[in-house]
């Protein structure tokens, strides 16, 4: 999931940062739209709904039973509800990255991702994302403890008292 915010927070810095920049062409965007299903954009996108609907719910219903009960009937899975805010999102992440890439870098990009290596990527990165900023937290805070033992020591060889 926090690949997806990750695209959508750049998806919208873009946009927003460079309207006035050339549309892509069609071909671009036709490329771009193949990776980002490659990518799975849209079923991240998906995958992350629930947890919003269900921050959603009591602002709705207000402790309300009827309103809860057809609250739930109308965010069920499968529901066209998230159609068209998925459908905009896809269009606008696929234009990011046919901004971003030329038309062949976008056909190689979607075929490394199309390969078992690239799959395994997609399948680990979010793991690995986490792993990652864990271990970058563990090794900033064993910095920070070294840092302010050494620091500390040295204020005190010249007379101060940290």
């Amino acid at each position: 999931m926090s690949r997806l915010l990750l695209t959508i927070a750049g998806a919208l810095l873009l946009l927003i940062g460079d309207a006035s920049a050339q549309a892509p062409s069609p071909e671009a965007m036709d490329a771009a739209r193949k990776l980002v299903t490659t990518l799975k954009i849209a079923d991240q996108y998906r995958a992350a709904l629930p947890q919003l609907m269900l921050k959603l719910r009591p602002v709705v219903a207000q402790d309300r039973p009827e309103i809860e009960h057809d609250y739930d009937a109308l965010i069920a899975p499968g529901s066209d509800i998230y159609a068209p805010f998925a459908a905009a999102m896809i269009d606008q992440i696929a234009a990011l990255y046919a901004a971003s890439f030329t038309v062949e870098e976008l056909r190689q990009i979607e075929a490394f991702y199309v390969q078992p290596a690239g799959r395994k990527l997609l399948e680990k990165s979010d793991a690995l994302a986490q792993a990652s900023a864990q271990i970058g937290q563990d090794a900033n805070q064993k910095a920070v403890d070294e840092l302010k033992q050494r620091l500390t020591e040295a204020l005190r060889q010249k007379g101060h008292k940290p």
